[in-house]
């Protein structure tokens, strides 16, 4: 499609998503189980085209980082299915009355969820992430326009073409859905602000800033993850090394795995040389400040750096000790990115005092940064991670895609009537009402 052509598609698009809203949840949810056994049925095809995509991605030197998220298997499709048909069976999240009340007698006032409109979304790498972002949309009323890299291009097109599929199946309008090929065309969307209420972009730094710099059209995302394991000097020695090891090389790519160690200075004797020997163990490199530095033993190598804003994206960690936990508060909302962190302690006080003071998405006691996941929180999946203080923050599902709108129910009242020395008074009721629709 020529680049001439995207302002139409949005426009398109976006006259097609107000189709979507309307739609039964009935229906949204049987478009989404159908997309399920799409992707089901034709897996193995879905795989094929992965492997043509790895195949050319190895021979343009792609980095271990991107190609690990860019691998589909069986186990993948599995979660990707699980995670549809999870999506399915939630509650409606459009037409909910959040707020009820009565303004005067007979005058009344509805807050009533309803969807954004029609959402961009861009991401490397993850072909995963299309049935994900597009389950989501529909099932919360919005049309979508998706760019995915080039590097899966051939992986996307056809879990693309299985929901689009599964939506025609349905009965249900696809001109509110497609799917870029070419960088030149999402630039060209970016423009398109008269049509496109939301851009989520999801993969690099540079390309959440790029964005961010080139758009009047409202950004949601992230451009680091930059997570911290603060291990405090009430913590459980037991739990040290299974949670960090776990935060950084379970899935080192990942935005939401663990990138810098802080170690309470009382602690650091007992904990240092123990954790750094399992990372080691796991072919994690360490980079450390010098007072760590000075508790490893000669053989086990690590580079002395202060540098600590550096997200790395692979099996690298740096390590730091801190003098107490208002240092690592600071050293986190200075360095951080106000994604997701740990503490490990067992001094619930103190964690409470770390939950309220750090500035993150995502705080968690004794628990590995990886569970910061929109499937594993039970959202289904995830649109993205939102690093905003705004709403919506952290791991982006259902809820963060619909906003709402004011219903007023009046028989003939005017502003007038509530103005001067004679003017009625507002009653304010708060109160529950049947239905407002």
């Amino acid at each position: 499609m020529p680049v001439e052509e995207i302002a139409n598609l949005a426009q398109k698009a976006k006259l097609a998503s107000s189709k979507i809203a309307a739609l039964k949840d009935e229906k949204r949810s049987k478009a989404l189980c159908e997309y399920a056994l799409e992707i089901e049925k034709n897996q193995e095809k879905i795989l094929e085209a992965n492997k043509k995509d790895l195949e050319n991605a190895k021979a343009q030197s792609i980095s271990k980082a991107l190609l690990d998220r860019l691998k589909l298997d069986e186990s993948k499709l599995n979660s990707v299915i699980t995670g549809i048909n999870q999506i399915a069976k939630m509650p409606d999240p459009l037409g909910k009355i959040e707020l009820a009340r009565e303004l005067d007698h007979g005058l009344e006032l509805f807050r009533i969820t309803c969807p954004i409109g029609l959402i961009g979304v861009v991401f490397e790498s993850r072909p995963d992430a299309l049935p994900q972002i597009a389950s989501l949309c529909l099932k919360s009323g919005n049309g979508i326009i998706l760019k995915g890299g080039s590097e899966a291009e051939h992986s996307n097109k056809i879990l693309f073409d299985c929901f689009i599929k599964a939506c025609k199946k349905t009965g249900i309008n696809t001109d509110a859905f497609a799917l870029l090929e070419s960088r030149s065309q999402f630039t060209e969307l970016l423009k398109a602000d008269e049509y496109v209420d939301l851009i989520i972009p999801r993969g690099s730094n540079e390309l959440v800033r790029s964005i961010q710099a080139n758009t009047n059209i409202t950004v949601l995302g992230h451009a680091d993850g930059v997570c911290h394991i603060y291990i405090d000097s009430s913590a459980d020695f037991d739990k040290i090394a299974q949670i960090v090891v776990d935060a950084k090389v379970q899935y080192p790519a990942a935005c939401n795995a663990a990138e810098t160690v802080l170690i309470h200075k009382d602690i650091a004797p007992q904990v240092v040389t123990g954790l750094c020997h399992a990372l080691k163990k796991r072919n994690v490199e360490i980079r450390c400040d010098k007072n760590t530095k000075a508790f490893l033993p000669p053989d086990l190598d690590a580079q002395i750096t202060d540098e600590w804003h550096t997200e790395y994206g692979d099996l690298t960690i740096a390590v730091k000790i801190v003098n107490d936990m208002d240092e690592a508060i600071e050293h986190i909302n200075k360095f951080g990115s106000g994604h997701t962190e740990c503490m490990i302690a067992e001094d619930r006080d103190a964690f409470e005092k770390f939950f309220t003071e750090v500035n993150s998405a995502g705080i968690y006691l004794n628990a590995s940064t990886r569970f910061a996941d929109g499937f594993r929180y039970g959202f289904g999946a995830e649109v993205g991670i939102s690093t905003s203080n705004m709403h919506p923050r952290g791991p982006v599902g259902i809820e963060g895609l619909v906003t709402y709108k004011y219903k007023l129910i009046g028989n003939g009242q005017i502003v007038s009537d509530y103005v001067g020395a004679d003017a009625r008074k507002f009653t304010h009721n708060t109160k529950t009402f049947e239905d407002a629709r």
